[in-house]
C-alpha cells in the first residue's frame, strides 16, 4: 500500500503526521513525504531550506517506527495542489493524508485552497486532518 502525506510545517499537518504514522505500521504502508514549493521566483534558498527541514524531520518520526518512506520535494511550476494530485498518480497512492487549515472565503478566492484542490481531484481516498 502506498501512502501520499502532504506536509507544510501546519499545526494540523503535524497531527496528519500522526495518523500517517499509525495508519502506515497498522498496514504495513510505504509513505511517499511530499511538500510542494512553486517554483522560479517564488522559490529562494530559505524556502527549500525551510521545506527539506519539514522534510527530514517526517523521515526521521516515520523511520523511528521502523515504516518504509521516501522524501520529495517538488518543485514542478505547479500549484501545491496540482503537484500533490499529480504526484499521487505517479506513485499510485492508495490514500493521500493531508493537513487542512481554516481559511476566510477570501483567502480561499485570492489564494486557492490546496486541501480542497486536492480532496476534489484526487485519484483515491484523501484523509485529511484538522
Amino acid at each position: 500500500m502506498n501512502i501520499v502525506f502532504a506536509v507544510d510545517g501546519s499545526d494540523s499537518a503535524k497531527r496528519a503526521l500522526g495518523l500517517t504514522q499509525k495508519f502506515a505500521k497498522d498496514v504495513n504502508a510505504k509513505v511517499y513525504i511530499v511538500t510542494s514549493l512553486i517554483g522560479g521566483r517564488t522559490s529562494n534558498a530559505d524556502s527549500i531550506d525551510e521545506a527539506n527541514k519539514r522534510l527530514d524531520s517526517a523521515e526521521q518520526t516515520l523511520e523511528k517506527e521502523g515504516i518504509l518512506c521516501e522524501k520529495h520535494l517538488l518543485v514542478r511550476g505547479l500549484e501545491p495542489g496540482e503537484d500533490i494530485v499529480d504526484f499521487a498518480k505517479e506513485v499510485h497512492a492508495d490514500f493521500i493524508v493531508i493537513g487542512i487549515v481554516k481559511t476566510s472565503r477570501v483567502e480561499k478566492a485570492i489564494m486557492g485552497s490546496t486541501a480542497q484542490h486536492v480532496i476534489l481531484e484526487a485519484p483515491c481516498p484523501v484523509i485529511s486532518v484538522k
